[in-house]
């Protein structure tokens, strides 16, 4: 089984949905497959909340049969997808990372599920996330070194792709829940603009900095799922109506010109790793002064983390209100200590943080006239060893404080042979353009590795 499994979930992601469209593939063998792998995996990686094979077995035999029928199949028909366990899945356990929780099965799907059945996509479970979707770590390990930490908080997300569990994976990112865990896993982690796909049914912590991401091996993998994943909802506010992304044709297609990249050592870049700061220099003399040139955040910038905490932490005493009423002894330290300095913000202070996004974007303004994306550390280095800790989210806050849409691709390899990643930012609402620059990068890299 080993054998015939392998090769069929190392398949990228274009090529699995090619045959299952064209019926070279049934989705119960590509069921079969995954299941295989997560059967061998699981016990170790520790990526899922919940799941069921029997489940995944019958969803791949009810999409076969309706396949059969010569009735249309939707863009993401038989594909593997997993689900951060904040996702509400009607009929399916949905716990929040928290005990307090335990137990719950929603009655309805999120709006994101019920656009994935509707696409075809085969659900294969819930994935971990740290204790509602902040800071204390789930038991899963990173799949490249079981003493390392996958990240988080969308930890199982990033880590069930990395360990070919499933093609295909929706977390979320309020500090730098998507991207972090991406490089930390060694695959490709999406935080879309924000606003750009609705959060209705999913785990409410700050609805002005929470945004719903996507993980897959590679970024036009990531296109693949946004392109069904974005859109209007007129129930999450944050959403606006707009024309469908073309995100996938965008991305696939060749650039006009080749990108230019604005290399940028973010605030917190003296706490990097040595690794982290020698390997995007070289990659920036790689590049050449024609594509990549170097320039500085205006100073106003350094402060953006702490004005993302403070919105968050405020924001996080208003929807946590249920959890807070069950005790101090049902929520971690972390969480107890974001409460209180949430809890004690001034409300002028609070406002006056929600202004600085636009400020903010501003100030990219003259970057992104010179530059298709800016090219910077997704962390401080490879993921740090133990699992008390998901690491640290300094060069991803603030990209997400800001609403710009950022991207990780596995391009960079550590010392020890663990996993980096090279983060790109776009301008707001530049999602496609941004995954396009992102793939051309990549291709360009691992072309100059062969070479």
């Amino acid at each position: 089984m080993a054998d015939k499994a392998l090769p069929l979930i190392s398949l990228p992601v274009s090529e699995l949905g090619e045959r299952l469209s064209t019926g070279a593939l049934s989705a119960r063998q590509v069921a079969d497959a995954f299941l295989h792998q997560i059967e061998q995996s699981e016990p170790a990686v520790k990526a899922f909340a919940h799941h069921d094979p029997d489940f995944v077995r019958f969803q791949a035999d009810a999409m076969d049969t309706h396949r059969r029928s010569g009735r249309p199949i939707g863009p993401l028909h038989g594909l593997p997808v997993g689900l951060k366990d904040i996702i509400d899945t009607a009929k399916i356990p949905t716990e929040n990372g928290t005990a307090i929780d335990a137990g719950r099965v929603p009655l309805h799907d999120a709006w994101v599920v019920q656009r994935l059945k509707s696409a075809g996509a085969m659900i294969m479970g819930k994935t971990t996330t740290a204790e509602l979707a902040y800071l204390h770590p789930p038991q899963t390990t990173n799949p490249h070194d079981p003493e390392r930490t996958p990240g988080g908080s969308s930890s199982g997300s990033a880590a069930a792709v990395a360990a070919g569990m499933v093609s295909l994976a929706v977390g979320t990112q309020t500090g730098g829940s998507v991207i972090r865990p991406a490089a930390f896993c060694g695959v490709t982690g999406f935080k879309p603009t924000f606003g750009a796909i609705p959060r209705t049914g999913i785990l409410a912590q700050s609805p002005s900095l929470d945004t719903v991401g996507l993980f897959g091996q590679r970024p036009e993998d990531v296109a693949r799922l946004g392109d069904v994943l974005f859109g209007y909802d007129p129930a999450d506010p944050a959403t606006t109506p707009a024309p469908p992304p073309r995100l996938h044709e965008i991305c696939t297609s060749a650039p006009p010109v080749p990108p230019v990249f604005a290399f940028i050592r973010p605030p917190g870049w003296d706490k990097a790793d040595p690794q982290t700061h020698a390997a995007f220099e070289e990659l920036a003399a790689a590049l050449g002064e024609a594509q990549c040139f170097e320039i500085e955040l205006p100073p106003h910038f350094a402060d953006a983390a702490d004005l993302r905490a403070r919105v968050n932490f405020v924001e996080m005493v208003k929807n946590y209100r249920r959890y807070l009423r069950a005790g101090p002894e049902h929520l971690s330290a972390e969480l107890q200590d974001a409460v209180q300095q949430g809890s004690a913000t001034l409300a002028k202070d609070y406002l006056t943080a929600l202004d600085w996004p636009d400020v903010l974007n501003s100030g990219l303004e003259e970057i992104f006239e010179r530059a298709d994306a800016i090219l910077t550390p997704a962390t401080l280095g490879p993921a740090p060893k133990g699992l008390d800790s998901t690491g640290d989210a300094i060069f991803n806050s603030l990209w997400t404080f800001i609403g710009t849409p950022a991207v990780t691709i596995p391009a960079m390899t550590s010392e020890e042979g663990l996993p980096m990643g090279v983060q790109l930012i776009g301008p707001r609402g530049e999602d496609a353009r941004l995954l396009r620059s992102a793939r051309w990068l990549l291709e360009w890299i691992e072309t100059l590795s062969d070479a």
